[in-house]
């Protein structure tokens, strides 16, 4: 569709349905909502650009609806969402594919606050491509540079973000096309429902999951994330970093390569219900920094690599309720080595059952090796009854304080119900 004629469509109105509004002196608004598709799409085609396409078209306008109709889309970079946008797809029949993974190594060192590298082969990168900047020292959470590429000129790639570190040549210096499939950031008030990521891992390269997921947000506050399967990316399914007001509601994530859900670096009344989290490498769900004040209930956390759960620093103030925690490879749930200042105090866990965790590793229902204070368990059911794998309930660490237990149900462990640190 070109330009002008989707301009008038968005002024025009399609009115699907109104926000509802009772006031006699502001006016009712019409929900504005673009399809994206094959024929009869609103904006035709089977890309991140076009989908983006319709997300920039509502945006002028205020805010809207993008509707993705059955199909397989490939992304090639992340699909970025603003305030009010509410992207919707067609269930399971709605498919946002990470395109196949290029990268290249640095020519010329690539300097703090640059927009442009010079790259060895640009061949299989475009501009308007989502890519990574890294080298080995600078590889992980919040040193890797995210961007798009603006332009390529020989061997010059052009891109939208100021790096963020010094990226050394001889020291592995790489650009690869690896990126998050959605992304949010610094937004509001925005919705992601009803759609498939898949992230194409056996042909991307692994993506931080500070700085990506198959789907991103920083800095936003007040979104949702529901009924969305995501699979197979190199990092984490869902991760969600300096946020106020999130929820992740009935998602299934599965064969990610570090975490299902990633919560962190600051994120304050976060919900996590009714999401199924399970088959990633390591962690079902990873709370990571400074997660407070938080609702974990009725999910889902199974045959993660290591742990169902895993917490540790500064997560405070959190309930955990309902959850069943069974078959990750070491523990149930895992509370991480802290000094005390900054131990994950106040976490309650009420009425999970948490059952039949280890293989990998010797198993246990909680694993506790931080110095958290005031952490009760409730109401509880903590069991083996699958053989040996699961040796007990709760082991206390050298350094960990004792949690408090209460109504428990706890049976068929080979060792002892409750095992305390003893040098």
């Amino acid at each position: 569709m070109k330009l002008f004629h989707l301009f008038f469509f968005l002024m025009a109105g399609v009115m699907v349905g109104f926000a509802q509004n009772n006031s006699i002196v502001v006016p009712a608004c019409p929900t504005r909502v673009l399809t994206v598709g094959g024929k009869g799409a609103d904006v035709q085609g089977y890309t991140s650009q076009a989908i983006q396409t319709a997300v920039n078209a509502l945006r002028v306008q205020g805010g809207g609806v993008v509707k993705i109709l059955a199909g397989e889309y490939e992304i090639s970079a992340p699909i970025r969402l603003f305030d009010s946008i509410r992207l919707s797809g067609s269930g399971e029949q709605t498919i946002l594919k990470k395109s196949k993974g290029v990268r290249t190594n640095f020519v010329t060192d690539a300097g703090y606050g640059e927009l442009q590298l010079t790259v060895a082969d640009t061949s299989g990168f475009a501009p308007g491509m989502g890519v990574q900047i890294y080298d080995s020292d600078h590889n992980s959470a919040w040193d890797v540079t995210t961007a798009v590429i603006t332009a390529i000129r020989d061997h010059v790639i052009y891109i939208d973000n100021y790096l963020i570190r010094d990226y050394v040549a001889e020291n592995g210096g790489t650009l690869s096309n690896a990126c998050s499939v959605i992304s949010a950031e610094e937004a509001s008030h925005v919705a992601i429902t009803d759609l498939v990521v898949d992230g194409n891992r056996e042909s991307n390269d692994a993506l931080n999951g500070c700085r990506g997921g198959g789907i991103y947000l920083h800095k936003v506050r007040d979104v949702t994330i529901e009924n969305v399967h995501v699979r197979n990316f190199d990092s984490d399914g869902i991760s969600w970093q300096i946020t106020e007001n999130v929820t992740v509601r009935n998602c299934e994530v599965s064969g990610c390569a570090n975490a299902g859900l990633h919560p962190g670096a600051g994120t304050l009344y976060t919900r996590i219900e009714g999401n199924y989290c399970h088959n990633n490498d390591i962690y079902g769900l990873f709370v990571c920094w400074r997660v407070r004040h938080g609702i974990v209930r009725g999910n889902r956390f199974t045959e993660n690599g290591h742990f169902g759960i895993d917490t540790g620093h500064m997560d405070t103030d959190m309930l955990f309720e309902e959850n069943q925690i069974s078959q990750n490879g070491h523990a149930g749930v895992h509370f991480r080595p802290e000094i005390k200042a900054n131990a994950p105090h106040r976490n309650v866990f009420r009425n999970n059952t948490v059952e039949n965790n280890g293989g990998k590793k010797e198993g246990y229902g909680f694993l506790i090796n931080s110095p958290a204070e005031d952490v009760v368990l409730d109401g509880n059911i903590i069991r083996n009854s699958g053989g040996s794998i699961q040796k007990a309930a709760v082991f206390i660490g050298e350094k960990a304080h004792p949690v408090k237990l209460v109504q428990n149900q706890i049976s068929g462990h080979s060792e002892k119900e409750t095992i305390v640190y003893q040098k």
